[in-house]
């Protein structure tokens, strides 16, 4: 259905915004991570709970929602997350303890679940063939606005208040997107939702998951979140901590990194036409082992040495999510919002295992970082070369 209020190129931005929930709502408060364990008077591994059990209830609310919005809709369900998130917002501002803002982490994370698994049916709901490959790429490039920005201005924020001001900040973002969703207009056809049961909805997020080819490439591209996230998780500790930066100089460390990943989208656009699948995902992987070696061995010599290590891997990593995004909503013609959960909802699971790891009691969290992405990666790279040698077809790539 036409886009009577937003239009086109505002149905994009507006996909964009989405985009950025879930590196808005991790970002804007890493800077105060270090001393947020000294208000509450708690563990580094307590705070860094507030990021995973984030991460991992997001992933909960992407499986929930999105075979929803497959029976009811994309736009009610979609409202009904945005409130979720606004509301866990405001109370995560609210917190008392370090075990309130981590339920009320939770109950935010369960509505920004839903808006991303909404945002990327949308982009299969309303494009096709290359111009899909190019949305998926753009959504992708102004999503890493947002990690890039984020902590400078939560670094901002606490210059001038404290971390709570940062979820009031989220709380104002998620309201003036809900009121963005109620002028836009909704895309699933009453002929193209699913009819029957509410648990039917449900199961059909096993029936995509029973696709081979798509659920063993998605574990092949989404290996590549989980040292992602490990470095966003210990990142504010190995630039502020090992390195003795100040809060203000990690940000710009951290934005610098972030915005690299605006290369990885515009890579892959260039190699549409250019490059076969197939080469393209061996050039990923070699980059991103690279990379993983550069951080283990010569990460811990200076901040700077340590950022240019670890940048290629951010590059990848930027690049392999729209291409293999593109390749596996692909695989489907319909139960578009369960796919859209599976790939989101998978990357969001590996990504919170990379948390884990990175919190875990590192001799020294650059090594530990290093072995992640050099282990990931390589696992990454054992399935890639099984799935090749078997006789699964997977559209696009196979």
């Amino acid at each position: 259905m036409p886009q009577k209020h937003l239009g086109p190129k505002g149905l994009i931005l507006f996909i964009s915004l989405m985009g950025m929930f879930i590196p808005l709502s991790i970002d804007l408060y890493l800077p105060a991570m270090p001393t947020m364990a000294t208000y509450f008077n708690t563990t580094y591994s307590m705070v860094n709970l507030t990021l995973i059990a984030f991460y991992l209830f997001f992933a909960i609310g992407i499986i929930i929602f999105g075979p929803l919005s497959d029976k009811y809709g994309r736009k009610p369900i979609l409202i009904v997350c945005l409130m979720l998130y606004t509301v866990g917002s405001f109370v995560c501002a609210l917190s008392g303890s370090i075990y309130q803002l981590i339920l009320y982490r939770i109950v935010q994370s369960l509505g920004a679940g839903g808006v991303m698994a909404i945002s990327t049916a949308l982009v299969k709901d309303c494009f096709s063939d290359k111009l899909k490959s190019k949305v998926l790429a753009i959504v992708q490039a102004m999503g890493v606005i947002a990690p890039m920005i984020a902590p400078i201005v939560g670094a901002a924020i606490l210059r001038m208040a404290e971390w709570r001001e940062t979820f009031f900040v989220l709380a104002l973002i998620g309201l003036l997107t809900l009121v963005v969703a109620l002028m836009f207009q909704e895309t699933l056809s009453q002929s193209e939702r699913y009819n029957g049961s509410l648990a039917g909805a449900l199961m059909r997020l096993v029936v995509v998951g029973k696709n081979v080819g798509f659920s063993s490439f998605l574990f092949v591209a989404a290996m590549l979140a989980a040292p992602y996230m490990a470095y966003v998780t210990v990142s504010s500790y190995i630039y502020q901590n090992y390195f003795a930066l100040n809060v203000q100089t990690y940000s710009y460390y951290f934005a610098i990194n972030s915005a690299l990943a605006i290369l990885g989208p515009i890579i892959y656009i260039r190699s549409i036409g250019k490059l076969r699948a197939r080469t393209f995902t061996w050039c990923c992987f070699g980059v991103a082992l690279a990379s993983g070696f550069c951080v283990l061995f010569i990460g811990n010599h200076a901040p700077l040495v340590f950022l240019i290590s670890y940048l290629p891997f951010t590059l990848v990593e930027g690049a392999v999510r729209p291409f293999s995004t593109n390749i596996l909503l692909d695989q489907q013609s319909e139960d578009i919002g369960s796919a859209s959960s599976l790939i989101n909802a998978v990357h969001t699971i590996l990504g919170s295992i990379g948390m884990a790891l990175g919190s875990l009691a590192w001799s020294n969290m650059i090594h530990g970082l290093g072995i992640i992405m050099i282990s990931t990666t390589v696992i990454a790279i054992l399935v890639w070369i099984i799935l090749l040698c078997g006789k699964v077809k997977i559209k696009g790539l196979i």
